[in-house]
């Protein structure tokens, strides 16, 4: 079954890729059926998203070939958005696979009573250098310990993006990144405490509608990670993969 609002997950998906590349000033394109960076991009980011189900199979294929004349160093991955392309005989391998996931604008907020909890949304380049150390999971904000950063400073000044965080007294436990794009909110990079983690998921879940109220949340999943989701309101929907190719 195709939900039109899948390309919209996509979409904002892209969009935060794009973000990520543009404060490392490695911009990346957007075409009519995928984006592509032509860039070596910070690590975790693909340098392709595709942008549609039903159309520009061929186009995202003669993409992915000019990527590959381009010898990215260490190679580059690929963002299957909805399982239409075999990159196997290309020489990618798949990473992983993964569900799309929808929240309904019209559900309620979940529940976050968590017992010494404190949420904020993160304003500061110190705190944000604390927020991707716990993001790491390093037990201590020591930039000399970070590896090379992803979330820059610069990205705390655009609205729409929120750094959500989870204080246990000093220290940060849990949080995630909200992006608003259009009429939709992406939810990623989700971390939380092990044995507690839906409860901290609603937290984060919480937190991201507080600041965009009215719109539905899109995310991506699979096992624990799905089943917390679904517990939450959201929606299973199609199916993602992404590939990866090692020059």
């Amino acid at each position: 079954m195709t939900h039109p609002q899948v390309e919209q997950a996509a979409r904002n998906n892209a969009i935060w890729c794009d973000t990520i590349c543009r404060t490392h000033r490695v911009p990346g394109e957007f075409h009519d059926f995928l984006w592509l960076n032509r860039h070596q991009v910070p690590r975790f980011y693909p340098n392709a998203v595709t942008l549609s189900k039903t159309h520009g199979v061929t186009e995202q294929l003669r993409h992915i070939q000019a990527l590959m004349a381009e010898k990215i160093p260490g190679g580059f991955a690929v963002k299957d958005s909805f399982c239409r392309l075999d990159l196997a005989p290309l020489d990618f391998r798949l990473l992983f696979e993964a569900v799309w996931l929808w929240r309904p604008a019209s559900l309620s907020t979940p529940e976050r009573a968590i017992a010494g909890m404190r949420w904020v949304i993160v304003k500061e380049a110190p705190e944000l250098t604390r927020w991707e150390a716990a993001w790491n999971g390093l037990p201590a904000a020591e930039p000399s310990a970070l590896p090379a950063r992803i979330f820059l400073p610069t990205l705390l000044d655009n609205k729409a993006i929120v750094f959500i965080a989870a204080y246990q007294d000093e220290q940060i436990v849990a949080g995630a990144i909200a992006n608003r794009t259009e009429e939709v909110v992406g939810l990623s990079n989700v971390f939380v405490l092990k044995n507690d983690a839906p409860r901290f998921w609603a937290g984060c879940v919480t937190a991201a509608l507080e600041v965009f109220p009215g719109l539905p949340l899109v995310t991506y999943g699979s096992g624990s990670e799905l089943e917390i989701a679904l517990t939450l309101g959201f929606e299973e929907w199609e199916s993602l993969r992404v590939w990866v190719r090692q020059e």
